[in-house]
């Protein structure tokens, strides 16, 4: 390839790449604006979480009626991919921001990666038959529009962009899309912040060096969130395949989801592992009296709810599992409780999707310079320990966690049936 050549790659990824990331941002800017308004009225109107059931009876029979084409999500955008697939239906797009907005506003416990990915993936598979490009380049904007719409929802564009790539397939990076990744990453962060949407700002650690006795903390760390990160991906199957082997419908899969989640909220007597839980994201940073069984009451709830069918994504909810864990694992091991709840952010998360890098990046685009090396070090040990498991099952595994490369691409949903 000449000069020029590589001149005219560069400028053709500029240009669609920042068409991506103004779509991407601006879908995201929508989303989160919804969801604040959802949040806001639910905390001010608590009753109306009994409505869940209800609201996911409607949703439910919605997505059943118009939704079978896109019913598979994140892991139908995997597959696509992979598999050359057809145009992710654009409807993707408004019918998963309407559901998550209705998700959260009657109180179930999801999170907005799902949404920022779909969003992202549809807007930008329109964008690529439009434009008719080649298969090759449509899997590269796809990636960048997967990029996008994590840079543009977290407002960590670094990080969205290695989650474009990282996520996947296992064992490879997808390094040739990251020029678009990369630039419709930065421009949807851009958008977003320049719509007047404002992210959550978390506390700054403060330095600490690494030391042998630290790196022994870290591993404990590790294997305590590795073991969270299994948990929750095996309820939240398990409770889908009880669903599917008794071919309950969707409908009814979501209002009996929704009773359950009501009869959690009234057993546990608060409203604190409802919607997304920021406040008790925030909470594990400082306070040394969070209930030690915070984060295994989320992921009982959050479980329940994409067991069930509702829609919304698990990444936030995964960061209060994560950020609560980690204050209790601070506390037990002498670690300062913001560098604590920091890493465990960010490694039940990284274990979960089998996205350490990314994550890692995202820790320190979120919580700063400070959790560098000892974000990398836990999500890292995370990611090994938690076997070949994913909350997206349709990722590619080429290499296995033990260095092992398989002689074909291979579904983690395959895999574990090997």
């Amino acid at each position: 390839m000449t000069r020029l050549d590589r001149l005219k790659a560069l400028g053709q990824w500029i240009g669609i790449g920042s068409v991506v990331g103004v779509l991407c941002g601006a879908a995201s800017a929508l989303f989160l604006y919804l969801l604040g308004w959802a949040t806001d009225f639910r905390n001010g109107h608590e009753f109306i979480i009994y409505a869940l059931p209800i609201a996911g009876l409607a949703i439910g029979w919605i997505y059943e009626r118009f939704g079978r084409s896109i019913e598979g999500g994140n892991n139908l955008i995997i597959d696509t991919i992979h598999d050359e697939g057809p145009q992710i239906p654009l409807r993707m797009a408004p019918m998963v921001l309407i559901g998550s907005v209705l998700t959260h506003l009657f109180g179930g416990s999801a999170g907005r990666e799902g949404v920022a990915v779909q969003m992202g993936a549809s807007l930008a598979d329109v964008l690529s038959h439009r434009l008719k490009l080649t298969s090759s380049v449509r899997r590269q904007i796809l990636a960048a529009g997967v990029a996008s719409g994590i840079g543009s929802i977290f407002g960590t564009p670094i990080a969205g962009a290695v989650f474009g790539m990282e996520f996947i397939t296992l064992g490879n990076m997808t390094y040739g899309a990251l020029v678009p990744a990369l630039v419709a990453s930065v421009i949807g962060d851009m958008t977003t912040r320049a719509l007047g949407i404002h992210r959550t700002v978390f506390p700054t650690p403060m330095h600490l060096d690494l030391t042998l006795l630290l790196l022994l903390k870290w591993l404990l760390f590790a294997i305590a969130m590795a073991a969270t990160s299994i948990g929750f991906i095996e309820l939240t199957h398990r409770i889908k395949k009880i669903f599917e082997k008794n071919s309950v419908r969707l409908p009814i899969r979501m209002f009996i989801g929704g009773i359950l989640l009501i009869a959690l909220w009234k057993l546990v007597g608060t409203s604190d592992y409802l919607g997304l839980g920021v406040p008790g994201i925030l909470r594990a940073f400082h306070d040394p009296q969070l209930p030690i069984y915070a984060f295994a009451a989320k992921l009982v709830f959050t479980a329940v709810t994409i067991g069930a069918g509702y829609l919304g994504g698990e990444v936030t909810p995964l960061f209060f599992i994560g950020a609560a864990l980690g204050n209790v694992m601070a506390r037990l091991l002498g670690v300062p409780l913001d560098l604590g709840a920091g890493i465990g952010l960010a490694a039940v998360f990284a274990a979960s999707a089998n996205t350490p890098l990314a994550l890692s990046i995202m820790a320190m685009e979120l919580l700063g310079a400070p959790m560098f090396p000892h974000v990398v070090i836990v999500c890292v040990l995370a990611y090994l320990l938690s076997g070949h498991r994913s909350i997206y099952p349709s990722q590619r595994v080429i290499h296995s966690k033990s260095g092992k490369r398989l002689q074909n691409p291979t579904a983690m949903r395959d895999l574990s049936k090997k």
